[in-house]
């Protein structure tokens, strides 16, 4: 069974139970799942969640007048847990894709992104063609993994739990490269100067909050918060804080 048939078919059980009696009506608490290992969108830093992604949705909430119930979980755990009930969203660095918008809706999309090749300067990997026959070290569990597969299948896969065992594997050379997120691999090559991020993009991502499909107010919510935040400024100063003038 695939990956959306999987997804599907809990969504469909999940309906059937009845779940959708755990309201946010009855509360102002909104229980948010994240993996705070992808800096700079969310990670952990003397024991405290910060990041983009932590940051603008603490906004966002703040906004809509919601208090957030924070649950850190690995990145494959996510769609699962909203669609399970555990949780009612999900914030991290997630792409909305055709597959995860039939089992999970998604707020407007709050940021671009996009896959991108991280490798060593001096490396073999010069162009996306190179990567054909090459070790590439991704995360389980994220659109790296299936995009590889079905449009770089002579690759030969790594598959890590953790981002920064993928990128740990490029440094000590385990790895030719890592394919991931746009934000983590341009922060990451920042602070190690034999690493590189290619300029040539794989692909062109939106970031959005999942959310349960048994939420539609609470997306409401949020998507009238986004636009808020944008029209006042609070937006712009955020991602300026976290991208260095990269404003959408």
């Amino acid at each position: 069974m695939t990956l959306s048939k999987k997804l599907i078919s809990a969504a469909l059980a999940i309906s059937m139970s009845g779940f959708a009696a755990a309201s946010l009506a009855a509360s102002n608490t909104i229980r948010i799942v994240t993996d705070p290992t992808f800096p700079p969108m969310e990670f952990t830093e003397s024991g405290v969640r910060t990041g983009f992604d932590i940051e603008l949705t603490e906004a966002l909430a703040k906004e809509a007048g919601l208090t957030i119930e924070w649950t850190d979980i690995d990145f494959k755990g996510l769609i699962p847990a909203v669609i399970s009930g555990r949780a009612d969203a999900a914030v991290s660095a997630i792409y909305i894709t055709e597959a995860r918008s039939q089992v999970v809706d998604f707020t407007h999309s709050y940021y671009a992104g996009g896959l991108v090749v991280l490798t060593k300067k001096d490396g073999p990997i010069k162009t996306l063609k190179d990567l054909d026959g090459k070790k590439v070290s991704v995360q389980v569990g994220t659109k790296s993994v299936k995009y590889l597969q079905e449009h770089y299948p002579d690759v030969q896969r790594v598959e890590v739990e953790k981002n920064q065992e993928m990128f740990n594997l490029v440094e000590v050379g385990r790895t030719d490269a890592a394919v991931t997120g746009k934000p983590a691999a341009k922060l990451y090559a920042q602070s190690h100067p034999d690493l590189t991020v290619l300029n040539e993009q794989i692909t062109t991502e939106e970031y959005g909050i999942a959310v349960s499909k048994n939420q539609p107010k609470t997306l409401q919510a949020l998507n009238e918060a986004l636009g808020r935040l944008k029209a006042n400024g609070t937006y712009d100063k955020i991602v300026n804080k976290w991208f260095e003038g990269d404003a959408q």
